[in-house]
């Protein structure tokens, strides 16, 4: 998959289903804990610098950020989960949107788990996976921050992810860091899969 980053746009922030958009294309939801790096992932994927905001406050993305990539397929960024900063109304508001989203929209294809492999999955990540598998939603997971770790303990963090998150064997895991696009075409390529279905 060919992306130019010069016509990938954001199209709308939406909060509930009567904003989300019509472009007849398929979605990839991108779902993980506030800090994870969701957005660096989104520029470093889309090759744009500053098109998903970064923010040195994690909680930042309170809406449901829908950008249209390339007229090929919509990410759609949720709002971080885990965050302890924002109340507990705020947190819940957030989870009934990220749900709604996830449950009702056809368009959906997959979605995009991010969780830092420098840590055991979280109770939050653990949560999100079981979410997912509970839906029956095609997840692929994404260990951001690889840079942050020696390279010859990469399989080892991603055993322990596979085995916390007691992940689905159909779903894929790959690890990433956002200071490099080496694995960009390996994640379009398990997309595309989706796109497909």
């Amino acid at each position: 998959m060919n992306i130019n980053p010069n016509n990938v746009e954001i199209i709308i922030s939406a909060v509930k289903p009567d904003q989300y958009p019509d472009t007849g294309l398929k979605e990839v939801a991108l779902a993980g804990r506030s800090n994870v790096g969701k957005s660096s992932f989104i520029n470093t994927m889309i090759g744009r610098k500053s098109m998903a905001r970064i923010s040195s406050k994690p909680g930042k993305t309170q809406t449901l950020n829908f950008f249209n990539i390339d007229e090929q397929l919509v990410f759609v960024d949720v709002p971080g989960y885990g965050y302890a900063k924002v109340s507990k109304t705020e947190r819940e508001r957030w989870g009934k949107m990220i749900e709604t989203y996830i449950t009702t929209r056809d368009n959906l294809a997959c979605v995009i788990q991010l969780v830092d492999i420098r840590h055991n999955p979280t109770e939050d990540d653990r949560l999100m996976y079981d979410f997912l598998k509970h839906y029956e939603i095609p997840t692929i997971v994404i260990a951001t921050k690889e840079d942050k770790i020696p390279k010859g303990k990469i399989q080892k963090h991603l055993k322990i992810i596979k085995q916390d998150l007691d992940m689905d064997p159909s779903d894929t895991l790959i690890s990433y860091t956002a200071l490099s696009k080496d694995k960009n075409p390996m994640i379009f390529n398990a997309i595309e899969k989706y796109l497909q279905m």
